[in-house]
């Protein structure tokens, strides 16, 4: 069944096409801007069926990278490149890398090791302790936290429940909501013994949406078709006819509803751009 919410008019960045598996000189990444210090990075679905998108976000003195790829390429040098670009527009400054996750699955974080040892950089664990210090959260998962990367702070909200180290990112620059797995036009996986961590996170998310203006949420994969309600197979090695990766923000209100309205017990349940997927009980 599909619920129906009546969208308002928002704003997304203007992406033009996304490498989609469906021409065969498709390069591994592609890398578009969204202003001249927020960049996003796709992996090819050919490199891995996941297609997973990363954000590199720039400040005055230090970059945040959020995720590292699914594997099946290396990712270092497209990210080198970006930051090597952003320097040379900003006279060579010196900058710090975070290299930080959405979250603590394989696919998000598969690229970590080629940062390992670069210099001025920090790439931050995978254990919920490890994101809540990186981001000076007080009380994972009830505080929100920040990360200053110089006249430029962001938010860091924890959402634990797909995963028990999510976290979404929020940039007041360009009120965008950098938001993982959690939310995104695709299958929103929620292991059946986190439900109410996952209704908690919704919870959280819509309460901090309330104080801080939203412009879109970009989450970290694809797998809803132009279709409404309609997802691509598993492992589809293609994505003809891809949803358009940012969501609206009525998104966070359509999901705390569709959760609040399970009660104790998560079942299946299709949206226009997103499904709530429930899966068999997994550890964090």
């Amino acid at each position: 069944m599909i619920w129906a919410a009546p969208a308002p008019a928002f704003n997304p960045p203007p992406f033009a096409h996304w490498i989609d598996g469906t021409t065969a000189s498709e390069p591994q990444t592609q890398v578009q801007a969204i202003d001249a210090d927020t960049f996003v990075i796709r992996q090819s679905v050919k490199t891995n069926f996941e297609a997973p998108f990363l954000y590199l976000l720039f400040g005055h003195k230090g970059a945040l990278l959020i995720d590292t790829g699914a594997g099946g390429l290396a990712v270092r040098p497209t990210v080198e490149k970006v930051i090597a670009q952003w320097r040379q527009a900003h006279g060579g400054r010196p900058l710090h890398l975070t290299v930080a996750h959405s979250h603590s699955h394989g696919d998000h974080h598969a690229g970590d090791s080629e940062f390992a040892g670069r210099p001025d950089t920090t790439v931050v664990g995978l254990a919920p302790t490890d994101v809540a210090s990186a981001f000076h959260v007080a009380d994972w998962p009830n505080g929100i936290g920040t990360l200053d990367l110089g006249g430029r702070v962001l938010r860091a909200i924890p959402t634990p429940g797909h995963q028990s180290a999510h976290v979404m990112i929020y940039d007041p620059r360009t009120r965008l909501l950098f938001s993982g797995d959690m939310l995104y036009p695709g299958r929103l996986y929620v292991p059946e013994n986190h439900f109410a961590e996952f209704r908690a996170s919704a919870h959280r998310l819509a309460t901090f949406a309330q104080t801080h203006p939203i412009r879109a949420l970009l989450g970290a994969h694809i797998e809803m078709t132009t279709t409404p309600g309609l997802d691509y197979p598993n492992e589809a090695p293609t994505h003809p006819a891809e949803h358009g990766l940012a969501l609206s923000p009525a998104a966070i209100a359509e999901l705390m509803k569709v959760v609040d309205g399970m009660g104790d017990t998560p079942v299946k349940v299709v949206q226009a751009d997103f499904i709530v997927f429930p899966v068999e009980p997994r550890p964090n």
